[in-house]
């Protein structure tokens, strides 16, 4: 009996042992970006058209935030906010890489930009690689450089290109392709071949996918069963589309609008800023993609669970700006279904507006996070988050020393991933350029508490929205609100001069620096 009371202290203290050297083993990070998921495209938030079970069941598992932001509306600057913790006006990546040609009958140059990610940026990978970290970055990195050069011990961001294939890569193309492969699906094989070549120390995987970014192509099984679905479903009379204006120009009379509606006035929408934006989710084509990105989730977190590592990986899920409710660029309305299917993504509705624009449907996105056995599973925060944020957030996660230097604008939101009280401050949006999606003005804007502030570029156009009683952004407050407009505009024009935010500046002046100058930007 002393024998077996001795041999069960034994086992019992061992397994205190193993229990506390596992303890301390280094967490594992998965990055699940999606490029274009508008945070109404996913079932957890609100989405009835577009079936999402393995990110639903994340959320079910860990912690969803309704209040999560995109540093910007177009995926270059967003990506580089994510790897630095930086805002895209500090670091001068504003735009997508080089972005699209102005226009003539624009009143504004676009304000000057980088078109790479800065060498001087230690990013995030660099970080975790120098803390003995596997890194690996797989899909759209979108920085215009090798990933391996800023700290991804391997990188595939694209297809070898055996054929032509719409989601043509930009560096290293490494990823073998035959005819029907979905590149979504070889994407998450990479990842999960990288996972099982390093389950045997800490690993930290960028997963980028190119879905669900256009061109708007499903998978043609899951295209299939959406057909399907959709020709179950009532007709909805709302319209399938709406004209969203351009705030900083004059006003659309109903002759023009008449004009637009009838026979898609290319030259109009674009010189006006006039713009169609989607108001149903019932693109099947868009919904295969949407699923097929969730499958990949679904198969990644069953290879954890395969090799022990479930509990062991922290996951955050999230999406590089908001939903593509507006075409890239315009091509009309006027046109067969199928056709509007490869333009138009999804609906962002309640939210206003779509990526390419300031308001909520371009810059609010899905945010998930699993932390096992440190968060309260199946819950929701309201905290206000940003891209900058994940850098100093995920650091304090991993108790590895935050680099206040580098992540300047980003602030760790670990406090509200264990339901403490947390308040990150304002958050801020720079685009100095005419925006691709929409034609919109260069503008910028402010969130702080319940409300935020759009200031336009072109003619100083401002609105303001209580996003606590409007989320849709439909009642502007700037005249009856005007002291707390006023107030928001300072603090967001003191933030531009704090970061030197490079403005547009008008044609006709016949220096850069003289509109919109550094010493000009608190006024």
């Amino acid at each position: 009996m002393r024998s077996l009371a001795k041999t069960l202290i034994s086992l019992l203290v061992l397994g205190v042992f193993l229990q506390a050297a596992s303890a301390d083993e280094p967490l594992n990070v998965i990055f699940f970006l999606v490029d274009d998921l508008g945070q109404r495209d996913v079932g957890c938030y609100g989405s009835q058209f577009h079936e999402t079970p393995a990110i639903d069941q994340l959320a079910k598992e860990g912690m969803l935030f309704d209040n999560a932001y995109s540093t910007c509306h177009v995926c270059s600057p967003s990506r580089a906010s994510i790897l630095t913790g930086k805002y895209p006006a500090r670091t001068n990546l504003t735009e997508w890489l080089s972005g699209r040609p102005e226009r003539d009958y624009e009143n504004l140059h676009h304000g000057e930009k980088l078109t790479a990610l800065p060498d001087a940026e230690q990013t995030l990978a660099e970080t975790l690689h120098g803390h003995g970290y596997a890194t690996a970055n797989y899909g759209k990195a979108h920085l215009n450089k090798d990933p391996k050069t800023y700290g991804f011990d391997e990188a595939i961001t694209g297809w070898v290109k055996s054929y032509h294939h719409p989601f043509g890569g930009e560096y290293n193309e490494t990823l073998p392709a035959n005819e029907g492969d979905y590149f979504t699906d070889k994407l998450t094989d990479a990842a999960i071949d990288f996972i099982e070549r390093n389950k045997d120390k800490p690993f930290f995987v960028h997963l980028e996918h190119f879905s669900v970014h256009d061109p708007i192509q499903g998978r043609k099984d899951l295209v299939q069963k959406y057909e399907k679905k959709l020709a179950t479903m009532p007709h909805q009379e709302s319209p399938d589309y709406i004209l969203e204006p351009n705030p900083d120009g004059p006003a659309i009379s109903e002759e023009q609008i008449k004009s637009l509606e009838e026979n898609d006035n290319n030259t109009l929408h674009q010189k006006e800023r006039v713009w169609w934006v989607k108001q149903k989710q019932d693109n099947v084509e868009f919904a295969g993609m949407v699923e097929a990105t969730d499958e990949s989730l679904g198969r990644i977190r069953a290879k954890l669970k395969e090799l022990g590592l479930e509990e062991n990986t922290i996951i955050i899920f999230t999406s590089d700006n908001g939903g593509m409710a507006a075409s890239n660029q315009y091509r009309g309305i006027q046109q067969p279904r199928e056709k509007l299917n490869s333009q138009f993504a999804s609906s962002n509705l309640p939210l206003r507006g779509a990526k390419g624009w300031n308001y909520e449907g371009g810059i609010r996105v899905p945010l998930i996070v699993h932390w096992p056995g440190e968060i309260q599973a199946n819950s929701t925060s309201h905290a206000v988050v940003t891209g900058t944020d994940y850098y100093p957030t995920l650091l304090e996660m991993l108790n590895l020393p935050s680099l206040p230097d580098q992540h300047v604008d980003g602030r760790s939101f670990v406090p509200a991933l264990k339901a403490e009280s947390y308040d990150r401050g304002p958050i801020y949006w720079h685009f100095p350029h005419y925006s691709n999606h929409g034609f919109q003005s260069p503008g910028g804007a402010v969130r702080s508490g319940r409300y935020k502030l759009l200031e336009y570029y072109e003619n100083g156009t401002v609105q303001l929205f209580d996003l606590d009683g409007d989320i849709g952004e439909q009642n502007d407050l700037a005249d009856s609100h005007s002291e707390i407009a006023g107030e928001l505009k300072n603090m967001l024009h003191a933030w531009r001069y704090e970061v030197d935010a490079k403005m547009p500046y008008p044609k006709t002046a016949t220096s850069k620096s003289a509109p919109g100058a550094r010493v000009d930007r608190r006024n």
